[in-house]
């Protein structure tokens, strides 16, 4: 949720609830107008059956996976997230699904449980891009 009022709002709010949201924002990128539709939604709300994400991420396009580099669990879980999504969107296609994994909290080194290396190696691993970053800075 941080990272998502950051992009939005470009402020930093540190505490958030386990709440759903979707978001819609427009951007100006290379000269085009694009319309952003966010769904940001914590992983104790993604469900093993998945029957209403399964129906929501038909309407999306791309994804951010993001984890905490202090929380192993939030690390743990993005490979049933990616194969997820992947199952979903592309069951119906043979298009590439583009999904990046992000790291955040890069400004809390001290409390660091998941090394870039891993998280380099998993997004390798799946094909997908990765970035480390810090929503608070």
């Amino acid at each position: 949720a941080a990272l998502t009022v950051r992009f939005l709002t470009r402020r930093f709010i540190g505490e958030y609830g386990d709440l759903e949201f979707i978001y819609s924002h427009n951007l100006t990128v290379d000269g085009r107008e694009i319309l952003f539709h966010i769904w940001d939604v914590p992983n104790s709300q993604l469900s093993e059956e998945g029957s209403s994400e399964e129906k929501r991420i038909q309407c999306f396009f791309c994804f951010v996976l993001v984890y905490s580099i202090c929380d192993r669990a939030s690390f743990d879980i993005l490979p049933f997230f990616f194969q997820f999504i992947k199952a979903t969107k592309e069951g119906q296609s043979q298009e590439k699904v583009p999904i990046v994994i992000v790291g955040n909290k890069r400004d809390l080194h001290h409390q660091r449980v998941v090394s870039s290396e891993e998280g380099r190696l998993l997004a390798l691993s799946l094909d997908c891009g990765f970035y480390e970053v810090s929503a608070a800075e």
